[in-house]
């Protein structure tokens, strides 16, 4: 069973269509990016996969339940249970800590906290003395692993990361793309992550490409973020 399969997905803003039956699939466990143009779906089919936003036509299946069919208060509970989500601005609660950041969507589902998950997470995104600081206090890189935290806390199937690196200098996002393969070996959950830099897709196994609103093209990174950027030219050349 996949950890997600979108299939047909078709959506529109007004009447213009951004998503044209667009479908994909991430294995459990797997690392993959969607790249695109500005305008080309990307963040449309993000909110579709979370359940924010309902497309007119097409299923989107998270480890084979279909979030399309829920009802928004079920969608938002199956969303904090199933599907971390980190964000380009971070969207942390400024008033809170690192450490009540991390676990504010179980708290909000009222499930009990895991000490020892929330431990284990401080010390692998190199979290530790930070626990009891705002998001004010700390730097964009570690406002940004906390965010990943909170993401992984639940221990989700799905990870979707918008943008993740685009608020950070070089090598800052060489190093969130580092620790995201790095999680994505080591997790339990997928990965699709939205990004415009060569760099940050190669980071990923697999790089998918977007165009009005469909996938036209996919490819093994290799790794190698030259690659990946001829492929990009290519596509929207």
């Amino acid at each position: 069973m996949n950890a997600l399969e979108a299939i047909s997905l078709s959506s529109f803003y007004g009447a213009q269509k951004v998503l044209e039956n667009f479908s994909i699939t991430v294995a459990p466990g797997e690392f993959v990016t969607l790249m695109g143009p500005s305008g080309s779906g990307k963040s449309t089919f993000l909110h579709v996969a979370t359940g924010l936003v309902r497309s007119a036509e097409g299923q989107v299946l998270i480890n084979g339940s279909d979030i399309t069919k829920m009802s928004d208060s079920k969608a938002a509970r199956f969303r904090r249970r199933h599907i971390g989500v980190v964000f380009q601005a971070y969207n942390l609660l400024s008033t809170a800590t690192v450490e009540e950041n991390i676990v504010m969507g179980v708290k909000l589902d009222k499930r009990p906290i895991d000490k020892k998950r929330l431990s284990y997470l401080i010390d692998k995104l190199g979290l530790g003395g930070l626990e009891k600081k705002k998001p004010d206090e700390i730097s964009g890189g570690e406002r940004q692993r906390t965010a990943i935290a909170r993401a992984l806390f639940p221990e989700p199937d799905l990870i979707l990361a918008d943008e993740p690196t685009g608020n950070l200098d070089i090598k800052t996002s060489k190093d969130i793309c580092s620790l995201l393969s790095e999680i994505g070996k080591t997790e339990k959950s997928a990965i699709l992550l939205v990004t415009h830099d060569p760099v940050v897709a190669a980071a990923a196994k697999k790089v998918h490409f977007i165009k009005d609103g469909a996938l036209v093209k996919s490819i093994e990174t290799c790794n190698d973020a030259a690659l990946v950027s001829k492929a990009y030219l290519e596509t929207y050349s």
